[in-house]
């Protein structure tokens, strides 16, 4: 698609917009994952789902089971929730699968809100832009 990380992130937020409109909110996480997936798809972006995240320990790959939501244009990881509230946990996940994927940018997203904008945080390299 050739945009930046700022393109990427602003396309994934207006797809996960329209989805939510389209679902709002009280559905499990999975049915938003599949129809983002289809969305950012149709856009015409990469997207990989529940790709598979190895802990490296002391220089081998050790899988635990850790899965990203998602990898969109093999830049930015979203992390899906349908929570409450988003928790300092929940950011701290992600926060953990970009330094163990060594990729820069997250968008964590709570489905579970009455306006998306307000479920969405943007993590870059440690720091939360809310």
């Amino acid at each position: 698609m050739g945009v930046g990380e700022d393109g990427i992130t602003g396309e994934v937020i207006g797809a996960a917009i329209a989805v939510h409109r389209e679902l709002g909110p009280g559905l499990l996480e999975s049915a938003y994952e599949a129809c983002l997936a289809y969305e950012l798809s149709d856009r015409g972006m990469s997207v990989e789902c529940q790709k598979s995240l190895p802990v490296v320990y002391r220089s081998v790959n050790v899988e635990c089971g850790y899965r990203m939501d998602m990898v969109v244009e093999g830049a930015l990881v979203v992390e899906l929730k349908t929570v409450e509230r988003i928790m300092p946990i929940h950011e701290a996940q992600l926060l953990s699968y970009l330094r163990l994927s060594g990729h820069r940018f997250g968008l964590l997203l709570n489905f579970n809100v009455n306006v998306l904008k307000d479920g969405i945080r943007r993590l870059v390299n440690g720091y939360s832009n809310q």
